[in-house]
């Protein structure tokens, strides 16, 4: 009898631990990706000749930041990462509205500054105390959000590319793919480090301080905000609004996770414009704010591990999944066990379809609430499973093992010669 007679089949491979494999591995994955092993830093790399039919010296490379003429960036919307285009944009509303507001009393005494909703928040209720000023909301704010998308182009692009930039060349990180992500990582850290203050200050003037979840249904519809609560959520529209344009019109070459991070983004919006539009406001507060506050320690703990402070790292990490846990699991469920348990809080009078009155709060809503939350939730508990194994091999791997792996920062190499066998 042959020996072949008793070689047994190969085990199919489990398509979920397969799949696990391969964001784990995937130097590009935006969660997993930068707590992969890096390469050392002060690697210089060489730089080969570009192969026949590739950009050539006469070529402009697509995702490049140097501008080609505002005009031209315009037509293109290449002004989303062209720093210096961007900046030209958002200045001509502020240069009108300087002139408007000098040459308006001599003029047209009287007459409201056309380009103020551009640069403000618009629909101040006249019946308001002056000492505790409020807002409505209305068309207007898609101005102020396209305005500030440019903003936002703006700040985005001079911290990634003249303060993240040096920051990591005097680090030691050499390699351009790197030093990209390095740049986007340090964008993160500044945006969720504001916006995550910026929350629990606002949450801490509304009567839902730290998830007094009633007050999240008490008094529907809350559709006078105050000023900072409105300036809040339309910032944070305006900014995932820029993310998505990025994504969309491929400005700057896409990773491998991109069809993910389109649906998360969208997704991100829907919640951002549903609630705003239905007067849950103070709930979208609570849900950003565990949002944002976790992604500034884990934006921190990922520039970190690139430059490679591997004890730091570890730490930050290891508190980041703590507040990671805090906030965007228990608090995402006890969120979640408000809108089940006191969606009848809402006064009788708010519980119909009345878009005129600024109600939407029919039965079927609490739904429409629950379960946008609680997919998101689900989402989270993907992550977490992935934030747990990172932290488990960051703490039992040796340190030789950390910082030797050179194929790290390979996910923007499109030839596989550097995907070498170990």
């Amino acid at each position: 009898m042959s020996t072949t007679a008793h070689r047994r089949p190969k085990p199919r491979a489990n398509p979920l631990q397969k799949s696990l494999v391969n964001i784990e591995t995937d130097s590009a994955h935006h969660l997993a990706g930068p707590f992969r092993p890096q390469t050392p830093l002060n690697t210089n790399f060489e730089v080969s000749a570009p192969a026949e039919g590739s950009m050539s010296g006469n070529v402009q490379d697509p995702w490049s930041t140097s501008t080609r003429g505002l005009w031209a960036d315009i037509k293109t919307a290449r002004w989303v990462v062209v720093p210096t285009s961007s900046l030209k944009i958002l200045l001509i509303p502020v240069v009108l509205w300087a002139n408007w507001e000098l040459l308006a009393p001599y003029v047209a005494p009287g007459l409201r500054n056309p380009f103020s909703p551009l640069l403000f928040i618009s629909y101040y209720v006249s019946s308001s105390s002056p000492g505790d000023p409020r807002y409505a909301k209305g068309w207007l704010d898609l101005a102020f959000i396209a305005y500030y998308v440019i903003v936002f182009s703006f700040i985005r692009q001079v911290v990634t590319l003249h303060i993240c930039r040096p920051v990591a060349q005097y680090f030691g990180i050499r390699k351009e793919a790197k030093l990209a992500r390095f740049g986007e990582q340090g964008y993160a850290l500044v945006y969720f480090a504001f916006m995550g203050a910026w929350g629990i200050r606002i949450m801490s003037q509304l009567p839902t301080w730290w998830y007094r979840t009633a007050y999240f249904w008490i008094d529907y519809p809350h559709w006078d905000m105050k000023p900072e609560l409105k300036s809040y959520y339309l910032l944070e529209a305006a900014y995932w609004c820029q993310q998505l344009i990025v994504l969309l019109l491929r400005l700057e070459k896409p990773r491998k996770d991109y069809t993910e991070l389109v649906a998360h983004h969208f997704v991100t919006l829907w919640l951002v414009g549903w609630s705003y539009g239905v007067n849950l406001t103070l709930i979208g507060n609570a849900v950003y704010l565990s949002m944002d506050v976790p992604d500034t320690f884990l934006a921190f703990s990922k520039l970190l591990n690139y430059i490679q402070w591997e004890r730091s790292k570890v730490a930050t990490f290891a508190i980041f999944v703590v507040i990671w846990t805090y906030f965007r699991h228990w608090q995402n469920l006890v969120i979640l066990h408000s809108v089940w348990t006191e969606f009848d809080l809402i006064p009788a009078t708010s519980r119909r379809w009345s878009p005129e009155d600024g109600v939407w709060m029919v039965g079927w809503m609490k739904y429409q609430i629950f379960i946008p939350i609680l997919l998101l939730q689900f989402l989270n508990l993907f992550w977490y499973f992935l934030i747990l194994r990172i932290l488990v091999r960051a703490i039992a791997t040796p340190e030789t093992d950390k910082v030797t792996d050179v194929r790290s920062d390979d996910e923007d190499d499109d030839d596989g010669d550097n995907e070498k066998e170990e």
